[in-house]
């Protein structure tokens, strides 16, 4: 695992390539986009974190009424806003945010979607802080995450990857992913694994305990 700057210089330089890249890990990738659009479906106000080059933003901001989507890397916005461009969303706002610090007001969102990244934190409680400070009571976190423990074969994949530059700081199963989720403080509202080469464990939780 390297520092949070060599992590950022990663995914910087995996941008111009990403979507290519996704397609090796494309099997649940489509579920988990299709959960997420439902999860926020209705929801006035939602903020993505590490959104990336706007896979599941794509999805989701039509279901909204408002998104903002964000990601640390420089790359990575420039490829995000290039996809909403090109689909012609014209209520998603793209910024380069990083997820520890946000800078948006407490309470400000309905709904936060952090699609894939959970895995990859270095501080999975002080990203969990920042995700309940900008939700409303009652919000809605949903995050999809690569469950690199969930199987055998995502095991191996998983420690093979482990020699190479690419992150990942937490090897979850669908269940242990579950179950941090409920720790920081969110009632589990639907849960569901995804097959794959690895894995997605889908959860939705509601806010219920902004006080972890």
């Amino acid at each position: 695992m390297g520092s949070v700057e060599e992590d950022r210089q990663f995914w910087e330089r995996a941008a111009p390539h990403f979507d290519r890249t996704a397609k090796t890990f494309a099997r649940p990738l489509a579920r988990a986009r299709a959960l997420a659009a439902q999860g926020v479906s209705g929801a006035g106000s939602v903020l993505e974190v590490a959104a990336g080059t706007g896979l599941f933003t794509a999805a989701i901001a039509p279901k909204a009424r408002r998104v903002v989507a964000t990601d640390y890397a420089d790359a990575m916005v420039t490829a995000l806003r290039r996809r909403i461009d090109e689909a012609g969303l014209s209520n998603v706002e793209c910024a380069r945010a990083d997820i520890y610090a946000l800078p948006f007001a407490d309470g400000s969102f309905d709904a936060v979607v952090a699609s894939n990244v959970l895995h990859l934190v270095h501080d999975l409680p002080g990203a969990f802080r920042a995700l309940r400070r900008v939700l409303k009571p009652g919000g809605i976190l949903i995050a999809p995450t690569f469950c690199h423990d969930e199987t055998r074969l995502s095991w191996l994949l998983s420690r093979m990857m482990a020699i190479t530059p690419h992150p990942c700081s937490s090897r979850f199963t669908a269940i242990s992913l579950k179950r941090a989720i409920e720790g920081a403080g969110f009632r589990v509202r639907r849960f569901e694994t995804i097959p794959g080469m690895f894995p997605i464990g889908y959860v939705e939780g509601e806010l219920v305990d902004p006080g972890v």
